[in-house]
């Protein structure tokens, strides 16, 4: 539609192939939301809208590329399905070219808002299957947008996100002032380790100060000599900057609402019960995507099509 709507600066009447077509619509709905929108596009004059347009196609320019025009041309994820029986959903995406990270932020605002609103209106608030969100690289997908809200909403409809960061700095980066009121809304954090000076002040802070019994002794010479010993109570920091930054890679601390924070070992893998069915095991248990990648379109139960019989035509003069 952006490629078709041609203006002519020198005259403002003249109609492109848009413009038609809303004027069709408005014959039918002169009310129709569209419409409306349209009227108020049309105010500008002729050097304006072209700004406008030339603005809107820089915003769209991505979907000029092929690719992406097949992968957003219909449906076959079925996201709305997600809460409705147990499904994993893997979004691939390079961690070196953020270019089409956008498209992981709309499947994302897409998937919580279709999920609210089939609990709300399908089963009575809350999914029959809890739907976690594990997102890893949560600072390179680029923004989710409202997702501050969404943190604190999504949670009664079981739903759950777990953001996975390098540096609590990157969310701030990304989300701003947001970014406080989207870990308030986290009831589970767990440092791995690092040397971020910002994580670790407020992981300092977060694990608090203890009580400490300090005394020192002193002795002076003289004519006269002196003997004292003195005994004092201070507060210390839990694990101060230094000590969280040379922390053990073995180890990490997991803070629960409602808990105070704990050091604990990070488990080992090889001692889970299905261990042997991981790559790490065995490279010839790896997951091939290419094997599973379809260009078919799934077709759902609920679906309507329009199926059309198209007969050849034949050239006059030659036998069907």
């Amino acid at each position: 539609m952006i490629g078709a709507m041609e203006v002519r600066e020198e005259d403002e009447s003249f109609k492109n192939i848009v413009d038609l077509l809303f004027d069709a619509l408005e014959e039918k709905d002169p009310e129709h939301f569209a419409v409306r929108q349209y009227r108020k596009f049309k105010l500008a004059a002729g050097k304006t809208l072209k700004s406008i347009l030339i603005s809107a196609g820089s915003r769209l320019a991505v979907f000029d590329i092929a690719e992406i025009r097949e992968l957003t041309r219909y449906d076959e994820i079925g996201l709305d399905t997600i809460g409705d029986e147990k499904t994993a959903l893997f979004i691939i995406i390079s961690d070196t070219d953020d270019s089409f990270n956008f498209l992981v932020s709309m499947a994302y605002t897409q998937l919580f808002n279709l999920l609210c609103e089939k609990a709300d209106d399908v089963y009575g608030g809350r999914l029959p299957i809890h739907v976690r969100c594990l997102i890893d690289e949560a600072a390179n997908i680029g923004q989710i947008p409202r997702l501050e809200k969404l943190m604190a909403t999504i949670r009664s409809r079981e739903i759950s996100a777990c953001l996975v960061l390098q540096a609590q700095s990157q969310l701030r980066a990304l989300y701003k002032d947001h970014a406080d009121t989207i870990v308030g809304n986290c009831d589970s954090a767990i440092f791995l380790g690092g040397k971020e000076k910002t994580t670790l002040e407020e992981w300092s802070k977060l694990l608090g100060r203890e009580t400490i019994d300090t005394y020192s002794n002193s002795e002076t010479k003289g004519n006269s000599p002196s003997f004292g010993k003195n005994y004092q109570k201070l507060g210390k920091d839990l694990m101060t900057i230094d000590e969280l930054a040379v922390m053990d890679g073995g180890s990490c601390i997991l803070q629960l609402r409602g808990v105070r924070p704990f050091l604990s070992k990070k488990y080992d893998i090889t001692k889970h019960a299905l261990y042997k069915q991981l790559a790490d095991y065995d490279k010839r248990n790896a997951f091939d995507v290419q094997k599973h990648l379809s260009t078919h379109l799934a077709v759902r139960a609920d679906d309507e099509f329009e199926v059309y019989d198209l007969v050849p035509l034949v050239p006059p003069g030659e036998a069907a």
